[in-house]
This record gives structure tokens, sequence and C-alpha cells, in this order.
């Protein structure tokens, strides 16, 4: 089963922000985007001007419909695609669903700065985030199956995220180079 959460979310944000919660670990042995290719999603939310979206695998068996849901929903999202560290979603995207370009905006001021850092220093409230912006307490709990809890983290960074594109603005992505072999 694949359970859905959706509340309005009023802004005056052009565009979807994306933002994807995720198991597996990365594949040190690479540099390159193969890094990612045991990364899986497990989670896919989005924030656009009207509403926030959050879909959410209910275990192993269900990512497969979850991913189908995906490739779908994102031909009639809004461009341009905001995400908050581009290198990672692209790459999860390419490796584990075939997505090659989608996102054109970046939030992060630089490719290694800590979302953490950011709302610190923007002074962005935590939104019932369980885990304080550590995705590592995000994946232990969809492991565990608080889904609820891993829902409720993706809401507080979309929103976030959203707060920090208000705040500050985005910047045009580094360039990426994706390798499948």
């Amino acid at each position: 089963m694949i359970k859905e959460y959706e509340e309005k979310a009023i802004s005056d944000i052009e565009g979807t922000i994306i933002d994807i919660e995720t198991v597996g670990d990365f594949n040190n042995i690479y540099r390159d985007s193969r890094r990612y290719e045991n990364i899986i999603s497990v989670i896919f939310g989005y924030i656009d001007n009207e509403r926030l979206h959050i879909y959410c695998a209910t275990g192993e068996s269900e990512i497969p419909q979850l991913k189908t849901l995906i490739k779908n929903i994102l031909r009639k999202l809004k461009n341009p695609f905001y995400a908050f560290n581009i290198e990672f979603e692209t790459c999860v995207f390419y490796h584990h669903i075939g997505i090659e370009k989608l996102f054109e905006r970046e939030l992060n001021l630089e490719k290694y700065e800590k979302k953490s850092n950011a709302i610190r220093i923007l002074k962005i409230p935590n939104y019932d985030d369980p885990f304080h912006d550590n995705g590592l307490l995000c994946k232990m709990a969809w492991e565990n199956n608080e889904f609820d809890k891993a829902i409720a983290h993706n809401r507080a960074c979309l929103l976030k995220e959203r707060d920090i594109l208000l705040k500050r603005g985005f910047r045009i992505p580094d360039r990426l180079n994706l390798t499948n072999s």
C-alpha cells in the first residue's frame, strides 16, 4: 500500500520543491553517480504554491508501485523543480527510476552545505520534525514501519526547503556527470 498525506500549503513559489526519503547504502568505491546506485526512494514528497503532498511506500513490496507513481506524478508537476541537494535527488532518480534530468534550481548555497545550518542561520522552525533534520533516523524509522514519523520528517523537510527558497532564493546547480556503468 502507498500511504498518502496532503495538506494545503499556499505560498508564493514558482514551480515545485521535491524531497525524497531513501533506504540503502552508498557504494563508496565510486566517486561519481554510481555511488548512489543502491539508494532507493521510499518516500516522495513535493510542495508547490497550492499544496504539500507525500507518498510513502509501506514496505519493500510497494517500492515498484511508488517508482511508477513518481514517474506519473512528475509529468504533472509545475516546473521549475527545486531540491536542497540536487546531486542526491538527481542520482537517486537516475539510478532508481531512470530519470536523467529533472532539477533546474538548487536550494543549498554550496554543494556540501548542511540543511540544518541553513535552517539555523535563517531561523526556520522545526515544523514538528521528529528527527530534527537527521535523515538517517528517518531511514531507520521507515525500516521499522514507523511510517507516520517518516512522513512527518518529509513534511518538515518540504516546509523548511520552502522557507529557504522564500528567504534566500536558489542557485543554478553544478553540472552533474551521470554514470550508469
